[in-house]
């Protein structure tokens, strides 16, 4: 299986459980890495032959643009449902990280997989 890879994608959203968190949007980074089963693309060069990256980063930018999800991990089980259903991954890595959200903690966040890596072999 070949895999996208998309890292250190920022937005600003509305996310948390304490108050102080739903006041004002805070920065989360998103890195994704995407499975794509067989290795049609690296051998045809064709653009429907793969996951459109470009296409991914601006759906989940749309789906959290006006979204407020309270947990991290609801957040991650959101972009990796939006991956797998709609662009038709096998297999989704996200990682969601909040930025400097408590003090002297540069990152804190949530790592999720779906579906399986051993679905499609390798052509």
């Amino acid at each position: 299986m070949d895999i996208i890879f998309i890292r250190d994608f920022r937005l600003n959203i509305t996310v948390g459980i304490y108050e102080w968190e739903l006041i004002k949007p805070q920065t989360v980074q998103l890195d994704l890495e995407i499975g794509i089963p067989g290795a049609h693309a690296s051998l045809s060069g064709a653009i429907n032959d793969t996951i459109d990256y470009a296409q991914v980063v601006k759906r989940i930018d749309e789906s959290l643009r006006d979204n407020k999800i309270q947990l991290l991990e609801k957040l991650a089980e959101h972009i990796a449902q939006i991956v797998r259903s709609e662009f038709k991954a096998p297999w989704v890595k996200v990682s969601v990280a909040k930025l400097s959200a408590l003090k002297n903690v540069k990152q804190l966040g949530v790592t999720i997989e779906r579906g399986s890596r051993a679905s499609q072999n390798a052509e």
